[in-house]
């Protein structure tokens, strides 16, 4: 599955911007850029999404959130990630467990 679409894109510019990172738009995904950091934002699915960057969020609806989760879990890529779940007006970040953060 490639990218979902702007309105998802979107509401992950407007959270990343009200936790006060500076968001570009770099080719189908989005760059957030805070302090040190530069998380690079994606609706792609994660077995499709690019493998630059240290830090990937990927950014879902809801219903689907959990699956990308543990579709990242069983990837296991060389990059630190979490995935952020939205609905129509909120939104929770997921993270890796324990596990699966110290897994060889």
């Amino acid at each position: 599955m490639g990218v979902i679409g702007t309105p998802l894109l979107d509401k992950a510019r407007t959270i990343f911007s009200d936790l006060g990172y500076e968001v570009e738009k770099d080719s189908e995904e989005l760059r957030a850029e805070r302090k040190w950091r530069t998380v690079f934002v994606t609706t792609a699915d994660p077995g499709d999404a690019p493998e630059h960057g240290r830090l990937r969020c990927f950014v879902a609806e809801e219903p689907r959130a959990a699956d990308v989760r543990d579709q990242l879990v069983s990837l296991a890529p060389d990059y630190d990630w979490a995935v952020v779940a939205v609905d129509a007006d909120d939104y929770r970040i997921l993270h890796p467990d324990a596990e699966a953060l110290s897994a060889p």
